[in-house]
């Protein structure tokens, strides 16, 4: 029978961790040498019945750091003209500092230990996090530091495919693919993913588990 007196929150459902969508675009895949260009985060929240939806986003366009490589074939895949005036980016400092900050209070508010960062091949974005927390110094990085929620992987247990866009539309989730590669809509769209994933077990009656 299951526990009646289990209370439906962000800390128990993820052993006291807060699941924090992210996305970034670069300018290549080695996190110590390419560019980080963009950076979006989603942080989901949770109502009393255990399900999940998409709170707060945050979200930056980043200027490259000093001597950073900038690959031409990253770049003409996103889109991103690093110089362009209307980007109004930010150094990497500021954006991780405020995207930290926002996490900090949202792990007060909600009552958890420590982030976990959520993403579609998650280590990839984790990589160029604390790649960018390294370069800049800063302290006390909210995420930890190499548990992930792998929603490819989350995709490929539930709906049978691993490809973004594919488990997007198996979940029945609108998704506009001449936006896509932009850090704040793909943030978006995995956030709902996500939020799919879990609350499709939770429908199921799948937690808190039923013991015997």
């Amino acid at each position: 029978m299951t526990d009646e007196s289990y209370t439906h929150s962000m800390n128990t459902r993820f052993r006291g961790y807060l699941p924090v969508v992210v996305d970034v675009e670069t300018a290549g895949f080695n996190a110590d040498n390419d560019a980080l260009l963009e950076v979006a985060a989603v942080i989901p929240v949770m109502d009393d019945e255990g399900y999940l939806s998409l709170g707060t986003t945050i979200h930056y366009h980043v200027k490259p750091f000093e001597g950073a490589n900038l690959e031409k074939a990253a770049l003409e895949f996103t889109g991103i003209v690093p110089d362009h005036p209307f980007r109004l980016a930010v150094t990497e400092h500021h954006a991780l500092s405020e995207l930290f900050q926002a996490i900090k209070q949202a792990l007060k508010q909600q009552q958890c230990q420590r982030a976990v960062l959520v993403g579609h091949n998650a280590w990839f974005d984790l990589s160029f996090i604390k790649a960018a927390t390294t370069r800049t110094r800063l302290k006390n990085m909210p995420f930890h530091r190499f548990t992930t929620l792998d929603t490819a992987s989350l995709s490929a247990l539930v709906l049978g495919q691993t490809v973004l866009a594919k488990a997007i539309e198996a979940a029945g989730i609108s998704f506009d693919s001449q936006q896509a590669h932009s850090a704040i809509y793909d943030a978006k769209k995995t956030a709902e993913l996500f939020c799919y994933l879990i609350n499709r077990w939770q429908a199921l009656g799948g937690w808190p588990l039923e013991v015997p």
